[in-house]
């Protein structure tokens, strides 16, 4: 008997695809919505090789207020986890109106959406780029916002603000806020793993892209910033331990929500690596010789962020798995597969 259905938006995308397969391993049936905008279809193989479940996907953009609300014409919802949205920091700097238009207007969309279904239980992706240059470190679930880096930062703040005012009105419409640090690996099993349709931005898959020759090298942004080796920290989390914290939120809100509403948590480790750090330990683990170059700093990055999650592992009970040489041991095995 299947705990509930879920939409799960951006379904086939990193993160999304392996909350999907989380959520299936805990017997929720699960529907996907993802026009494929930074992912690929046969990520569904993957998925229903790792659990033998073929998942359906609407292949809309949500941006697109009737597309929606078709959608849920057609599906009946217990709740949603809203992924869909444009990610990369540097293209918001170049193209601020396209991250707005279509990371807001998906998710008040989506909000309809279950709002028309008398429905609530909304699970909204955020980031810890809405912390800016944070003053204090490791980052809580009260550490003051500060003005965003980049217009995709933004679109995360504004998108909690929504959730805010929107939750404060309608006390029957519950929701929590993830705000993650920064996803890597891939799933142990190896089927399933960062496998964007655009070229990677992030750190790890980049790393592992270089490891195996499909780029020539990594340019580590910034040696002269304030941290221990002049490159920025970060704080990664294996994406499976993510993705099993969306499941937990879920459960929490069909239960009758968190400790607030909107309820906030953290998702990360709990501990700030350098990139030189992040780059010993791909080489650690695989053997190789990284070939990187230090280079000036990026527009729009934070110096360092690292998060506190106490909150999660209290009132969600989420305690991660993994640590960085996992991180980078299925990551690059997930590589050496693709």
């Amino acid at each position: 008997m299947s705990k509930g259905k879920i939409l799960v938006t951006g379904g086939t995308g990193y993160i999304g695809s392996h909350t999907v397969v989380d959520l299936l391993e805990n017997g929720f049936e699960v529907v996907s919505a993802d026009n494929y905008h930074n992912s690929k279809a046969s990520v569904m193989d993957g998925i229903e090789s790792i659990t033998g479940v073929r998942i359906v996907n609407h292949n809309i953009d949500l941006a697109d207020a009737t597309a929606t609300a078709k959608l849920f014409e057609e599906h009946r919802f217990d709740g949603a986890i809203h992924f869909a949205a444009y990610k990369a920091v540097g293209e918001s700097v170049e193209k601020p109106l396209e991250y707005f238009r279509n990371n807001l207007n998906s998710l008040m969309n989506v909000i309809d959406g279950l709002r028309s279904q008398g429905s609530s239980n909304l699970v909204f992706s955020s980031s810890c780029s809405v912390y800016g240059n944070a003053d204090e470190l490791p980052v809580t679930e009260s550490t003051p916002r500060k003005e965003a880096e980049s217009p995709y930062a933004r679109t995360k703040q504004m998108g909690e603000d929504i959730l805010y005012d929107f939750c404060a009105q309608h006390k029957d419409f519950n929701a929590i806020l993830l705000r993650y640090f920064n996803p890597a690996g891939a799933h142990p099993s190896g089927k399933i793993g960062e496998d964007a349709a655009n070229p990677a931005s992030n750190l790890v898959p980049v790393i592992t892209e270089v490891g195996c020759g499909k780029r020539d090298k990594l340019t580590v942004f910034g040696d002269d910033y304030d941290t221990r080796d002049g490159s920025c920290i970060r704080d990664y989390i294996h994406v499976s331990d993510l993705a099993h914290a969306h499941t937990l939120a879920v459960e929490a809100l069909m239960a009758g929500g968190g400790s607030e509403n909107p309820a906030l948590y953290n998702l990360g480790i709990g501990e700030g690596l350098t990139v030189l750090e992040v780059i010993n330990a791909f080489e650690k683990v695989s053997g190789k010789s990284l070939n990187y170059e230090l280079g000036p700093r990026r527009p729009g990055d934070v110096v360092a962020v690292y998060a506190d999650r106490s909150k999660a592992t209290r009132e969600l009970k989420w305690e991660p798995k993994y640590g960085v040489e996992d991180i980078m041991r299925t990551a690059w095995a997930w590589e050496e597969k693709r």
